[in-house]
């Protein structure tokens, strides 16, 4: 994983101590991570281009987090997004993977898992810079 820590990563997810918690994790895992209380903002802010991977959860107040991977993924130079949810099931994983999520998480986060997504999501993404 060495050089993959330095990785900016973006943080959507409507639970405010869920998202602190794990920016917390990945500051320690040597990650650089930004937080977003919503999709709109993230998609408001017109930045997805700065960060090397995307943490994005599917329910939220307003756009959901596959609305907004759909928005993403048609647009260029989108970087790799990790989907997370508390409501878990095979058609809602299929559905990420289909809108060309790059990996998919259950709540509660198996943080060792949400490494390794990170990590293979930003190595496979490596031309991105």
């Amino acid at each position: 994983m060495a050089g993959s820590q330095t990785a900016h990563i973006a943080i959507i997810e409507d639970d405010v101590h869920l998202r602190n918690s794990i920016k917390d994790f990945l500051d320690t895992a040597g990650y650089t991570s930004e937080l977003f209380g919503s999709a709109d903002f993230f998609l408001d802010s017109d930045r997805y281009r700065s960060f090397r991977c995307v943490l994005a959860d599917v329910r939220m107040p307003g756009t959901s987090g596959i609305e907004m991977l759909r928005l993403l993924k048609s647009r260029e130079d989108c970087p790799p997004i990790l989907i997370m949810t508390s409501y878990s099931d095979n058609q809602m994983q299929a559905m990420a993977l289909k809108h060309g999520a790059s990996g998919f998480l259950a709540k509660p986060i198996d943080t060792s898992l949400l490494l390794q997504l990170i990590h293979d999501a930003i190595g496979s993404d490596a031309s991105r810079g």
